[in-house]
């Protein structure tokens, strides 16, 4: 990044690279207003903030460059011989182009609208000439929006200039019918579609170099094929590269074949599958009988420190349950921020201990579910209280050890249960 700053303060006009430490208190709000999830998150500022839009090129100091170089030119470029057409669609990407009878007119304007909001997306061209393209109907004139891609068909036309279609043609034009998961870089910019897309995601991990992967590459294609348009995307991953997504469903090796499916709300896995079962697992799905799978790490066989140990299999047990009133922190082992809360946890868990209506608690929220509705987190530590009788309360005060006691002991309530679960834990 620093690499890539350095080239681009001297090209004309200058291109400001720029870096905010989003998990700084002070930055807290800012990392809310550009909805900061992950890092690192790169966004491109363009007109004053008045445009914001996701940086979806390279992460390399040459790929960094050259992206943001075309970002900073025209939205659209003209093609006027066969070799600017056969260098723009090269084949391993994804090529917008316009096909015009003049550059002027209703439809030329929406089509440069179109190209300035999508263009962090995707290349956009426009030509006077069909035959300087390498692909597709020569003879049109236009005007016609033709799109080029490295799967499926290869070339796809469109004469809708409405924006709002054009934008809906180009979303299920550009998804494969089955998005490719492994570590060909090629492939990595129709993964993140993959996983952007808002519909029902169809995830089928296998081991690419395994005897079997031509049966599910065959049968997955098929099926795919038929669900078409149908609400619901498909993926094909190589566990060489998948152990991301491994992690974040809460799938583990020995699932392999593994089938995961998730919607909006759930997430559905099918693990040791064969070919044979995928068609019949995804009809149980869409009918409703296959039961939602919940991440969790190991119920803790003690639990005896300060601190209880929360996972999403004893959430509901120790949370709500137990008839405690219980501050519970939701944290993420990288998180600096949780492992300066760490010891004053210990040391507020330790002035309670010999309070039987008081849990003080901590869950790994990268490696469980929360599937309790009420708890809203976004980011680490989240620290949420829950009274005996159920009110539910977000802690935002400061993380002092003697401000957090003041919060619990102002909002605890008598429990009417004789047993201690601290003494079951």
């Amino acid at each position: 990044f620093e690499k890539a700053a350095s080239i681009l303060s001297s090209n004309s006009p200058m291109i400001a690279l720029a870096k905010v430490d989003a998990n700084d208190e002070k930055n807290k709000d800012l990392a809310s207003e550009y909805d900061i999830k992950g890092f690192p998150t790169l966004k491109i500022i363009r007109d004053g903030g008045k445009t914001i839009q996701d940086y979806k090129g390279p992460r390399d100091a040459e790929g960094i460059v050259s992206y943001l170089k075309k970002q900073a030119g025209p939205a659209s470029v003209e093609i006027t011989s066969t070799e600017e057409g056969n260098a723009l669609v090269d084949g391993d990407k994804i090529v917008i182009v316009g096909v015009f009878p003049e550059f002027a007119r209703e439809k030329f304007t929406v089509f440069l609208t179109l190209a300035e909001s999508l263009r962090s997306d995707y290349e956009f061209a426009h030509t006077l000439d069909a035959k300087l393209l390498p692909r597709g109907d020569s003879s049109v004139s236009g005007p016609i929006v033709r799109l080029f891609k490295p799967f499926d068909e290869l070339v796809v036309d469109f004469e809708n200039f409405n924006l709002d279609a054009l934008e809906k043609f180009i979303e299920e034009a550009t998804i494969p019918t089955v998005t490719v998961f492994n570590h060909d870089p090629k492939n990595h910019p129709f993964v993140i579609k993959f996983f952007n897309t808002p519909n029902a995601k169809a995830m089928l991990f296998v081991n690419f170099s395994s005897k079997p992967f031509g049966a599910f590459e065959s049968k997955y294609q098929d099926i795919a094929n038929e669900h078409k348009g149908k609400g619901i995307c498909f993926l094909i991953g190589d566990v060489e590269a998948s152990q991301g997504a491994f992690q974040f469903f809460g799938i583990k090796e020995d699932h392999v074949p593994v089938m995961v499916i998730n919607d909006d709300k759930e997430k559905y896995v099918k693990p040791n599958v064969e070919p044979h079962h995928l068609e019949s697992w995804l009809k149980e799905y869409k009918d409703g009988k296959v039961t939602p799978y919940v991440k969790s790490e190991p119920v803790p066989e003690v639990n005896n420190q300060p601190v209880k140990v929360v996972v999403a299999d004893n959430f509901n047990d120790i949370v709500f349950k137990s008839g405690k009133n219980v501050l519970l922190e939701f944290y993420a082992p990288w998180c600096g921020h949780c492992k300066k809360l760490a010891p004053i946890l210990d040391k507020i868990a330790a002035s309670f201990a010999n309070d039987a209506d008081v849990i003080i608690a901590k869950i790994d929220a990268t490696a469980n579910d929360i599937v309790h509705e009420g708890f809203d987190v976004k980011g680490y530590p989240t620290l949420y209280f829950k009274s005996a009788s159920g009110k539910l309360l977000q802690y935002s005060g400061k993380r002092s050890k003697d401000k957090i006691t003041s919060f619990i002991k102002k909002n605890k309530e008598k429990t009417s249960q004789q047993s201690s679960i601290k003494e079951e834990l």
